[in-house]
């Protein structure tokens, strides 16, 4: 591996990731990276595991959705391991060697075309982010250097997926503000009221009514009126 042309497309990448303006954007950026620049690596996605419940983000190939549903569907394989176990790297080299760990994965991802998997944690100190996933239809298909490379593209990507993720619910927070703000305006003048007074109104509707404080907001922001 030309691991001097390697840094300086893993540099591109990083510059790349930093100029998304969303999650999703970091996301498909990782991937499409992934399947790019790690050797052997034919296809890539991102799972996330929440509780028992597997969520695809950014798959390059639909045989990403399909290992990951199969996954959820039999509740194990080695993605499982990876995000709900906290293991920071793996890599499967024939899902001939799999079929004793995971009995019930390792035939029906065999008969998917998966030759071989490699995975990466994507964490940073403060929170774990999913695991990074590659495939590839050939068994054997990873090597140590893919191992290497795909280590430094997932401690890269991971960094930036975190700040994606912390910008995305600070504007989030900004825009709830906001319009929380717009519908005690709204409150205020209707009834001349003082904006503690706007607030707890807006509070007590959204209980009697059983609606989040936002999405009430919303709907007075949006209707200009606090009727159902």
């Amino acid at each position: 591996m030309d691991w001097q042309d390697y840094a300086l497309r893993l540099a591109s990448m990083s510059r790349e990731l930093l100029a998304q303006d969303s999650v999703e954007g970091t996301l498909e950026c990782i991937t499409t990276s992934a399947a790019a620049l790690v050797e052997g690596c034919e296809a890539a996605g991102v799972l996330v595991l929440n509780g028992q419940r597997v969520h695809s983000h950014a798959p390059t190939n639909v045989l990403v959705v399909q290992s990951d549903m199969l996954q959820e569907a039999v509740q194990e394989g080695p993605c499982f391991d990876a995000s709900r176990n906290g293991e920071p790297v793996y890599r499967l080299a024939d899902f001939a060697e799999g079929s004793g760990r995971w009995p019930r994965f390792a035939p029906r991802a065999r008969d998917l075309g998966i030759g071989s998997m490699m995975g990466f944690l994507l964490y940073t100190e403060e929170q774990q982010l999913g695991s990074l996933n590659l495939y590839s239809h050939r068994p054997g298909a990873f090597t140590d250097d893919s191992e290497t490379a795909g280590w430094a593209l997932a401690s890269h990507a991971a960094v930036a997926l975190a700040g994606a993720r912390t910008t995305q619910q600070f504007q989030q927070a900004m825009d709830s503000r906001n319009t929380i703000g717009a519908a005690m305006g709204i409150i205020m003048e209707r009834f001349h009221l003082t904006e503690a007074k706007a607030f707890d109104t807006l509070r007590t509707l959204s209980q009697e009514r059983n609606i989040k404080m936002r999405d009430l907001a919303r709907q007075i922001a949006d209707s200009g009126d606090i009727e159902r």
